[in-house]
């Protein structure tokens, strides 16, 4: 039987013959680049070796280990198969064939690596790196038998054995091939990434390098210097030269460190020229392989060597760079993320951003002339502009001191009700007109309507949110002054010693988003009625249930018409809360688009998990209404009127506010479906390769489109009417979704320009706190009460929300009615933004749980997995060292 192969013959099938390495060593050669000699010992000698020794039955016994199995019966395993190896014997026709071919390698004493090559190694799935053993500076034939047998036997390392079952692949589905090549004489060795994998770029090659052996840098022994390079032009856009203290070297038998000489510890180890040169190889591999490349390098005096190429498996999406400076747009005025960061916690879309400040800067013109006079406010005062994505309320300077010299008038509008503000504003104009405007739209068929309809639809509904938006501000004043009111009588002329905080008696009242809650937990229980919808929502993967309610088809072994039941009450929670927004930009979905977040709340339900909803809010107006009646009777008669009337001033607003927030969103459902069916269209004409592009669009390229005809009604069978190999806009989508990227890891200033009379003036009142802290203490608005200790989850959006276990410290930039389903989950929340009469603040305490809000920098600073203690008392978040155990539990300190 034939054992081995030359590497240069080794081709794309031959994975289970040769392994990914040697598969991927083959493809380099025929590509032309410089690989050292070598040949490849391919699968059949492991089997065969095995097979001789009879270690099969032992192996598969010794390692049918689950995925949950500790570390040691990982590492007990993996001795006791490994000694099975060592006391093998190696076959005598594969001993020949390795000799001979190790013969032809030099003078019979060539000095040779000796790398495994899994059949599960280096491939686009998984690139199991590292998960076997390499030898180096292998001399004479009994060193190389002793070093393959070796290389066989650490196909069962304990890495490599948790690894595969943790990607679930069979212990006697693998083999290992052997790679055997000549040694580099290197002068200098590193790795190179043909994707930056820092931000996703694609076009950035990375390199990092050292001298001597490449065996330091792999392992991450050595501090390498790091290069990046324009992947196009070759261009060094940034290095790194560090103090390079040791080096790998060879030794008499494998390889030493040793120090570096002190001239070279800071000497680049490549120049720029250099950096171009393997940066251009890297290039080629990539494009060769089709896809970003891992990739390990030599340098010999004679040239760069490739030693190893694999898929890059775990790249983030490109990213730009991070923004580090803030210009404003009109230099002229004043900039503040204020109240809109609650509702806009990202930068914006370009469609989003386009059609926000127009629609945000007559809306407030209009609020402001009916509250304070028409000439007060002029066209350019007022506005929403973005600075690196960010939307920010603008005030022209000018325009803000009249603004203020008539702040008394405002406040008696305010309180009058007046320009359509307050409750009575809200609940008699505002809201009943939102509605109308909604349902006026939903009435038309939309593949009907051309496409100026369609955008003329948008710039409504858009309009016609904003002006709610505006209208639900004018409540949030009042529903903190009316908290503020009451808490302050309270804890000066009614609490003492052993009296709960005030916001007990603000506790256990219904809102949109409680009542969103109990609905959910109410289809869990119905759910409960039938086992086998029981078994498929537990068991299903979320995204395979979202399907299966688009679509209507039962999952796997569900009875038809129960899942049409089930189906029929699920739609009815999405038609009544799925318009909760996560962010008001419209190119966030809502759950009435993807419901895959209450999904996963409902699984939460159906595994016992959390507390019955109704039974907490029993328990709190029970509790309420007994502590009311106590603090009543203890009162005189002037005291008890005068706390009465506060406390049910503030109980009437504190769910309204929740209320009226919860339907801001109320046309985006309607406003989505509008704009992705223009961006199907436009994907037909050739415009855009997906609907959703249509959100990464400027608002006159989409106004172009529709002009040119590009977005005419289509036939239900409708086709591209493009032949281009690549859709027109293409480029600049990706463009704009990689610059989003970069600034979303921003922490964007508060107010702008930044200054300290600024933060001195204005800063109070933000809803974050300074974003400059730091040590282990991180500073918020203690919002809820309590305190523990648990795991940090810092989630960014509704596509992070299946990441969060139960126990976890809820972390975000802000959470909206639609976060509210989290709640029943979390031991504590943390926010970047919010205070003590945010959203997150109310609900925390419904929930009876600690929350610190308004730190300004939990996001950037806490780690998820992290154990953090929350001092919702204090106003505390106080940051462990390192991050904590998976699967630790909360405690309550």
């Amino acid at each position: 039987m034939t054992y081995v192969s030359n590497l240069g013959d080794v081709g794309r099938d031959d994975v289970a013959l040769a392994g990914g390495k040697a598969v991927g060593l083959g493809g380099l050669i025929k590509a032309g680049l410089p690989v050292p000699r070598g040949f490849v010992l391919n699968t059949a000698g492991y089997t065969d070796f095995v097979g001789a020794n009879r270690l099969e039955a032992d192996i598969r016994a010794l390692a049918a280990l689950s995925p949950q199995a500790s570390p040691q019966d990982y590492e007990d395993a993996s001795a006791r198969i490994r000694a099975l190896f060592t006391h093998g014997t190696m076959p005598a026709g594969i001993e020949a064939e390795l000799g001979a071919a190790y013969g032809r390698l030099g003078d019979g004493n060539a000095a040779v690596a000796v790398r495994s090559s899994a059949t599960a190694e280096d491939l686009a799935s998984a690139s199991f790196a590292g998960q076997q053993e390499t030898y180096l500076n292998v001399v004479g034939a009994e060193e190389l038998h002793a070093a393959v047998i070796d290389c066989w036997a650490s196909l069962w390392t304990a890495r490599a054995m948790a690894y595969r079952a943790r990607e679930g692949i069979a212990p006697d589905s693998v083999r290992l091939a052997v790679v055997v090549q000549r040694m580099v004489e290197a002068k200098a060795a590193g790795v190179m990434f043909t994707a930056n994998p820092a931000n996703g770029r694609r076009d950035q090659t990375v390199i990092s390098a050292a001298w001597g052996l490449g065996e330091s840098v792999v392992s991450g022994t050595v501090t390498t210097d790091d290069i990046v390079v324009d992947a196009g032009t070759g261009r060094v856009l940034s290095r790194r030269t560090a103090d390079k203290e040791v080096m790998t070297v060879y030794g008499e038998h494998g390889t030493k460190e040793q120090p570096v000489p002190a001239a070279r510890r800071r000497e680049p180890v490549l120049d720029d020229r250099d950096a171009a040169e393997l940066a251009g190889y890297g290039t080629r591999i990539a494009e060769h392989f089709g896809g970003p490349q891992d990739i390990e390098w030599a340098r010999a005096s004679d040239g760069f060597a490739i030693l190893q190429s694999r898929p890059i498996t775990a790249l983030p999406e490109p990213a730009a760079d991070v923004p580090d400076t803030w210009p404003v747009p009109y230099p002229k005025g004043l900039y503040f993320r204020a109240s809109i960061v609650e509702q806009m916690p990202d930068p914006l879309s370009p469609l989003f951003a386009d059609l926000i400040d127009g629609s945000v800067s007559k809306s407030l013109r209009a609020l402001m002339s009916e509250a304070i006079g028409k000439n007060v406010i002029r066209e350019d005062d007022v506005g929403l502009p973005t600075v690196n994505g960010y939307a920010y309320y603008y005030y022209r300077t000018s325009g803000m001191w009249r603004v203020m010299g008539r702040s008394l008038t405002a406040v008696r509008a305010l309180v009058r009700g007046q320009a359509h503000m307050g409750v009575a504003g809200w609940r008699e104009y505002s809201h009943p007109r939102y509605e109308r405007v909604i349902k006026g739209w939903s009435a038309k068929p939309l593949r009907a309507l051309s496409g100026e309809e369609l955008l003329e639809g948008v710039q409504v509904l858009l309009d016609a949110g904003t002006v709610y938006y505006t209208a639900v501000q004018s409540i949030i004043p009042l529903a903190a002054t009316s908290e503020i009111s009451f808490r302050a009588f309270y804890d000066r002329l009614v609490r003492r010693d052993g009296d709960p905080p005030a916001q007990t008696l603000l506790l256990g009242y219904d809102s949109q988003p409680i009542q969103a809650e109990k609905s959910l937990y109410d289809l869990a229980g119905w759910a409960r009625s039938d086992p086998g919808l029981t078994s498929a929502l537990l068991n299903e993967p979320t995204a395979a249930l979202a399907e299966c309610q688009r679509t209507g088809s039962p999952p796997a072994d569900v009875d038809l018409a129960i899942w049409q039941e089930w189906r029929f009450c699920f739609q009815e929670h999405l038609d009544r809360f799925g318009h909760a927004v996560y962010n008001l930009d419209f190119a966030s979905p809502v759950p009435a688009d993807d419901p895959s977040a209450l999904l996963d709340t409902l699984k939460f339900y159906l595994r016992g998990q959390g507390t019955d909803p109704h039974e907490r809010q029993r328990q709190l107006t029970e509790r309420r209404e007994e502590l009311t009646e106590q603090m009543s009777a203890r009162l005189g008669p002037r005291r008890r009127a005068a706390f009465l009337r506060l406390l049910r001033w503030a109980q009437d607003l504190a769910p309204l506010r929740e209320d009226a927030l919860a339907d801001v969103g109320l046309a985006w459902p309607l406003l989505r479906q509008m704009l992705l069916e223009l961006g199907q269209r436009l994907v037909h004409a050739g415009i855009i390769a997906e609907p959703g592009d249509v959100f990464w669009l400027h608002f006159q390229e989409l106004r172009s489109a529709v002009e040119f005809g590009l977005a005419a009604p289509r036939a239900p069978a409708a086709v591209a009417i493009t032949g281009a190999d690549r859709p027109v806009r293409a480029a600049a989508v990706e463009e704009r979704r990689t610059l989003w990227r970069g600034q979303v890891k921003a922490a964007a200033p508060q107010l702008l320009p930044e200054s300290r009379w600024m933060e001195r003036v204005f800063g109070s009142m933000m809803p974050a706190g300074p974003q400059h802290q730091v040590g282990n203490v991180i500073k918020g608005v203690g919002a809820s009460s309590g305190r523990v200790r648990a795991p940090a989850r810092v989630l960014h959006g509704p596509h992070d929300f299946a990441l969060m276990a139960p126990g976890d410290v809820l972390v975000a930039r802000i959470t909206t009615p639609a976060w509210t389903s989290l709640f029943a989950m979390a031991s504590a929340v943390v926010t970047d933004v919010g205070g003590p009469l945010s959203h997150s603040s109310i609900v925390a305490r419904e929930y009876g749980i600690p929350a610190v809000l308004g730190t300004g920098v939990a996001t950037q600073r806490i780690a998820s997995g992290q154990m953090i203690s929350v001092d919702g008392d204090a106003g505390t978040v106080t940051l462990e060292a390192s991050p904590g155990t998976p699967g630790a539990r909360p405690v309550n300190l």
